[in-house]
């Protein structure tokens, strides 16, 4: 039986070390991105695609001006189209 409690709590702790680690990695990229607007293929985006979507993959054009997706962070303006703050949609 001590056998078993050994290995529980050392598979906890492990398992613990594992989330951590993973949410520091997670905090250390977001650092090291930004979101730009009007790069994403139709259905790509990562999130805030606008009127008439939820979040993430729902953009419906390519290089929709109001959704967003992270690139690394310096780039977004060197991509084309690529914008840090949305852009109005264009009118029909």
């Amino acid at each position: 039986m001590k056998d078993i409690k050994q290995t529980t709590a050392i598979t906890g702790a492990i398992a613990a070390a594992i989330l951590l680690a993973s949410g520091a990695a997670t905090a250390a990229d977001e650092a090291q991105t930004e979101k730009c607007y009007g790069v994403a293929k139709a259905g790509k985006n990562d999130c805030a695609a606008g009127p008439g979507t939820s979040c993430a993959g729902t953009s419906k054009v390519d290089g929709q001006g109001n959704a967003w997706m992270f690139v690394l962070a310096g780039t977004c303006e060197k991509l084309v189209g690529g914008s840090l703050e949305a852009k109005p949609e264009p009118k029909s």
